[in-house]
């Protein structure tokens, strides 16, 4: 005879059962590791300890770090947006997925970084992208050569600017030393002579936080008119 238990005491438990390990799970683990502890951290170990697990298992599922870190990139790519080209509007086209390129990279701590250290990153999300921004370049009227250089072009600046904007987003960069560095830096130039630098000692006022976007929408807009220059001839 079964006595039931008293009804003051809690049913066992049951454990709840681990997720199935995949590539996609192992690189959404990868990504929660990147964001709170830095592109250092993503070790296949770190990410095992993650899921739960050992770091063999992971090797079912991603070669190696190399591997891993090419597949966290192209999965913060997937969050881009690819318009359908517009030839009246290509050039404001061209501007939105830069920037939507820059915010995504930038949005994620070291994903720009991983982006420099792959020269050529060719996975599902980026021939998406560059396939897009050929599109649209060509839909302004740009060969396909012209295309190919100004994407390029673009892509390393993208890359650029999301490095230099994650360092201050996510405190990668010393703001103690940076400020410490700028005082010096101000410093030193004036105490240089201003009639060999006229025009250098002054613009220290065009560089700060306030002024990035103005900074990055003038590079843009200013790449954007050669282009257009190009595409007429």
């Amino acid at each position: 005879m079964t006595v039931p238990p008293p009804p003051w005491r809690s049913a066992p438990r049951r454990r709840a059962a681990k997720p199935v390990l995949s590539q996609a799970s192992i690189v959404r683990a990868a990504l929660i590791v990147l964001d709170d502890e830095g592109f250092d951290a993503v070790t296949m170990r770190r990410i095992a300890q993650e899921l739960e697990t050992g770091p063999a298992s992971l090797y079912a599922h991603v070669s190696n770090k190399d591997e891993l870190a090419e597949l966290m990139l192209d999965a913060v790519l997937a969050d881009i947006q690819t318009p359908e080209p517009d030839p009246a509007r290509w050039d404001e086209q061209v501007k939105e997925l830069v920037r939507d390129q820059i915010q995504v990279m930038a949005a994620h701590r070291g994903i720009a970084r991983i982006a420099w250290d792959i020269p050529v990153p060719v996975t599902p999300h980026s021939l998406r992208l560059g396939e897009a921004t050929l599109a649209l370049l060509r839909a302004g009227g740009l060969t396909l050569k012209q295309a190919t250089f100004a994407g390029d072009a673009l892509a390393l600046y993208a890359k650029a600017y999301a490095y230099e904007a994650s360092g201050w987003t996510w405190g990668e960069f010393d703001q103690a030393e940076a400020g410490e560095r700028g005082e010096q830096m101000v410093a030193y130039m004036r105490s240089l002579p201003p009639e060999a630098f006229p025009n250098l000692l002054h613009v220290g006022e065009f560089f700060s936080a306030e002024t990035a976007k103005e900074r990055l929408e003038f590079a843009l807009e200013a790449f954007l008119a050669g282009l257009k220059v190009l595409a007429k001839n």
